[in-house]
């Protein structure tokens, strides 16, 4: 018995190594071409999008008389007066602002990678009130959140009147607009756009102050998760298909900003890679149940029956890891589950019965190869799955083995 034992134990060995290097070449296969396939979407789709609040400021032209005195060509001292204009610019934030960010994700797949791409529907009021007793101009920047990005449906008005948008050479806008003593002018604007990944808007660079600000965000999925260093939504409410978020402050300080991380779709490439590495424990159990139910049984399996039986196991994790990029996970899983039971069943129906083979064998395999992989499927569970099937299998095997005779079993072998 010691002799099988040890046989054994090289076979799990050698088979465990086999996986390192599979799920090894599925990382490669996964990450390899990552970086030029994420800059393939950004060129297709559009990258990040960070919306910045418009800047509202006017100028002021200060004259200033200064005397200085120079010397003439006789080298005599005269004085001479020169007229200086130095322009100072003043900031003016808004006295409100209601803006609305709508979005339709719509995930886009590269090689073994989904990429979270969306759509993006923004429109945005701010109003503007002069706090000078004179008429003044003054202007609206506005930048579009990234460069490299399309831009539909662009909408611009001041005080309701329409302005039209010749230039975006620069990604941003421009707007001068005249308030009278103490006037106040609504601007509105909004556009459509794709994005990826996340979606931001900022008050501002550091700390800022914000005045009856509401931001209304909607969205057509469930799962929502924010960006580090971004604020929580003062409410929110369940809608058809997702969410409506909305962050409302009356009189806000602060140096943070509002972001969206859009949910990430299970990725076919980790996912195969994370159930190669993880394959070993599988076998361990399906081995140990097997060893344990053949020597309470009095079923002799030799060691190279375990050989054709890693392999089977082997197969699934082969198979799932070349498939995966061609069909849809779930049904990649199932044929290569159905597949690698078929192999270990077959197999062993012809080396010690069909009831073994269908009962003992296949249940095992069923729980330790095909339920203990799909627990990666649910992130945060695997650990959990694997802790309570060691416990259980412990307990059941304690059972079956505690009235025999090892000392016997070993001397028989």
């Amino acid at each position: 018995m010691v002799k099988r034992i040890v046989s054994i134990l090289i076979i799990f060995s050698i088979t465990s190594i086999a996986w390192m290097i599979l799920g090894g070449k599925t990382q490669s296969r996964t990450y390899g071409q990552h970086q030029k396939l994420f800059e393939r979407v950004e060129g297709l789709w559009g990258s990040v999008h960070a919306q910045t609040a418009p800047a509202f400021s006017y100028t002021t032209k200060i004259t200033k008389e200064v005397q200085k005195e120079t010397e003439d060509e006789q080298g005599k001292k005269i004085k001479k007066r020169e007229t200086s204009v130095k322009t100072l610019t003043t900031k003016v934030f808004p006295e409100s602002s209601d803006v609305t960010a709508d979005f339709d994700l719509t995930h886009r797949k590269k090689g073994l990678l989904w990429y979270d791409t969306y759509r993006v529907n923004f429109h945005a009021a701010y109003t503007v009130k002069s706090p000078l007793a004179r008429q003044e101009h003054f202007r609206m920047l506005f930048q579009f959140p990234a460069k490299d990005a399309n831009y539909d449906n662009i909408r611009l008005t001041v005080s309701g009147r329409a302005v039209d948008i010749t230039d975006l050479s620069t990604g941003e806008i421009s707007v001068p607009f005249v308030l009278g003593p103490y006037e106040t002018a609504r601007i509105e604007i909004g556009y459509g756009s794709q994005g990826l990944d996340k979606w931001f808007y900022r008050f501002g660079e550091g700390v800022n102050r914000v005045k009856n600000f509401s931001l209304t965000m909607q969205t057509n999925f469930a799962e929502i998760d924010f960006p580090q260093d971004t604020i929580s939504p003062t409410a929110k409410e369940k809608s058809a298909g997702g969410w409506k978020l909305q962050w409302k402050y009356s009189d806000l300080i602060s140096g943070f900003q509002i972001g969206m991380d859009m949910p990430n779709k299970l990725n076919p490439g980790p996912l195969a890679s994370q159930i190669s590495f993880f394959a070993p424990v599988s076998l361990l159990f399906f081995f140990f149940v097997v060893f344990m139910i053949s020597a309470i049984k009095n079923i002799r399996i030799h060691p190279m029956n375990y050989v054709f039986l890693a392999a089977a196991f082997f197969a699934f994790h082969l198979l799932f890891s070349y498939t995966v990029d061609h069909l849809n996970i779930a049904t990649a899983f199932a044929i290569s589950s159905v597949v690698s039971l078929f192999l270990v069943i077959s197999y062993l129906r012809i080396v010690v019965g069909a009831r073994f083979a269908a009962i003992e064998a296949g249940i095992s395999q069923f729980i330790f190869l095909v339920l203990f992989s799909l627990a990666h499927f649910f992130e945060g569970y695997t650990g959990l799955t694997v802790t309570i099937g060691a416990i259980i299998t412990l307990w059941v095997m304690m059972m079956l083995t505690a009235r025999i005779n090892w000392e016997e079993q070993f001397k028989a072998s």
